[in-house]
Formats: structure tokens, C-alpha cells, sequence
């Protein structure tokens, strides 16, 4: 029993003591860090699951509310993604080295596409950061989403529909630019391409698309007069911007050409990707 007393009593050898010290050292050190780790991947836990419940209480009590709140949760993500990309696309476009050639069909569409979105959305978005101004700018949006809201707030639905009261809208004007067409005729009635030209003209009049190498053999037709862009009626211009959703205000020869610019650019873009592997809602742009 002594013997055991005094083993109890017998001091720690120094190297136990170090070890000792060095380990309670360690577990001080590294005990903040791991603790705000923790922390922090608790309270993200619980922000997402709070998010999720609180989803799911809207879809259950107010599902109209539910909707909305997806729609604009969903709808920021898809623009602000959009607008990042359209960002790069325009720095590749100002790059003489790239250019519209190293851009693939999707990138054209959306340097075609953003400016108008942003211009649309950036008031909506403005006004939302003011204080309780949210609370009403936000239904007030939702109420009229063609005007106030991009496509990437809009539902499958609402796409549809909007796509064809663009495409009636286009019908609509092709009119007075196929009118134009017609009145130049007679300028040209001494031209070689007099009697096909003429006879593209009969079979769009008629509703029937005309053969690509008959349109082809009169393309010098718009490499001087009567169809080139410094040749064209003020009304023929009119009619070319309406028709591609355009205001007939200032510039209007320099955005048409710019337009038709991207139009082109695009068509080589689906030759080089294939436009027999494209679906129908990429065709549609």
C-alpha cells in the first residue's frame, strides 16, 4: 500500500510534462477556428432550411404568392447569368482577333437579346431598392411582364404568347416593306435581273417562297441601286425597323445596318453548328 502511495506521489517525468503542455497548447489554438466553422455551417444550415420551409408554407397558404416569389427568385438568377455572359460576349465582339467568328450561335443570340432586356428590367430593379418600394413594384411588374420584365421572368406560357403577338406584329409590317419592294421595280426595268427579280416579287405576293438561287441571282440588286442601304426610302426604312422591333428614331440607317450585321452572323453561326441537329425553339430566335 505504501509502494502504491508513493508511485501515486511520484512527480511526472519532464518530457511528459512538455508533451502534456504542448497538446493542451494545440487544442486552445485550434479550438476558436474549428468553433467558427461549426458555426458557420450551422447557421447556413439553418438559413436554408428556413428558406426551404418557408417556401414550402407559401406554396401551402398562399400559392399565388409562391408563384410570384419563384418566378422573380428564378427570373434574377437566370438574368443576372445572362448579363454576365453578355459582358464577355462584347468584349470578345471588340476584340479584333475574335470577333463574331469565335462566337457560337447561343453567345450571338444573347448580344442580340440583352441590351433590350436590361433596358426593360434596370427600372424595375432600380425602384425595387428603394424602402417598401418592392411591396408594390413588384406585383405591379408581375401584372405586366411583357413591358416591365426580360423573358427570363417569364413562364412557358407567357413565352408563348408573347412570341406570337411578336410574330403577328412582324406580319403585321411586311406588308408596307413588301410594297417598297415593288415601287423600285420599274427603276430597274433596263437590269438583266428585271424579269427574275419581277418574278420573286409574283411569288411573294402570292405567299409562296421563291427558290434561294433565283433570290441569289438577283443579290447585285442590293449591292448598289435600288436596294442598298444609302438608296433605300425613308419609308422603306421605317418599314425594315418596325418589322424587326426597332424605333424609327435617330440613327435609323446605322441600326439597321447593325441589325442586319447580326442577322448575317447568326446565319453562319448555325451553318457552322448544323442547323438539321437545332430544335425548333433555337431556330426561333
Amino acid at each position: 500500500m505504501q509502494k502504491l502511495l508513493s508511485l501515486c506521489r511520484h512527480p511526472k517525468p519532464a518530457s511528459l510534462k512538455i508533451l502534456t503542455t504542448n497538446v493542451r497548447y494545440r487544442h486552445t489554438a485550434e479550438h476558436p477556428k474549428n468553433f467558427i466553422s461549426t458555426a458557420k455551417k450551422y447557421v447556413l444550415t439553418r438559413f436554408a432550411q428556413f428558406v426551404k420551409g418557408y417556401e414550402k408554407f407559401l406554396e401551402k397558404n398562399f400559392p399565388s404568392a409562391a408563384n410570384v416569389y419563384r418566378v422573380f427568385v428564378f427570373g434574377t438568377r437566370d438574368f443576372y447569368k445572362d448579363m454576365k455572359k453578355y459582358m464577355q460576349v462584347s468584349r470578345a465582339v471588340r476584340t479584333p482577333s475574335r470577333g463574331f467568328k469565335s462566337l457560337t450561335r447561343s453567345e450571338i443570340e444573347i448580344y442580340f437579346r440583352m441590351p433590350r432586356e436590361m433596358k426593360k428590367v434596370a427600372p424595375v430593379l432600380i425602384l425595387s431598392t428603394l424602402p417598401f418600394a418592392n411591396y408594390v413594384v413588384f406585383p405591379l411588374a408581375y401584372m405586366f411582364p411583357k413591358r416591365l420584365l426580360s423573358s427570363h421572368f417569364w413562364t412557358l406560357q407567357q413565352r408563348l404568347e408573347f412570341s406570337v403577338d411578336d410574330l403577328r406584329k412582324r406580319l403585321y409590317n411586311n406588308r408596307p416593306v413588301f410594297r417598297c419592294l415593288q415601287v423600285r421595280l420599274d427603276s430597274i426595268e433596263s437590269d438583266k435581273s428585271y424579269r427574275d427579280w419581277a418574278y420573286v416579287l409574283s411569288l411573294l405576293g402570292s405567299g409562296v417562297h421563291p427558290d434561294i438561287k433565283l433570290i441569289l441571282k438577283c443579290a447585285r440588286l442590293f449591292e448598289g441601286e435600288p436596294y442598298h442601304f444609302s438608296c433605300l426610302y425613308n419609308n422603306h426604312v421605317n418599314g425594315l425597323l418596325r418589322m424587326h422591333g426597332m424605333h424609327v428614331g435617330f440613327f435609323r440607317r446605322r441600326r439597321l445596318k447593325d441589325r442586319a450585321l447580326v442577322i448575317h452572323e447568326m446565319d453562319l453561326a448555325m451553318q457552322r453548328e448544323d442547323i438539321n441537329s437545332m430544335s425548333l425553339d433555337e431556330l426561333r430566335w
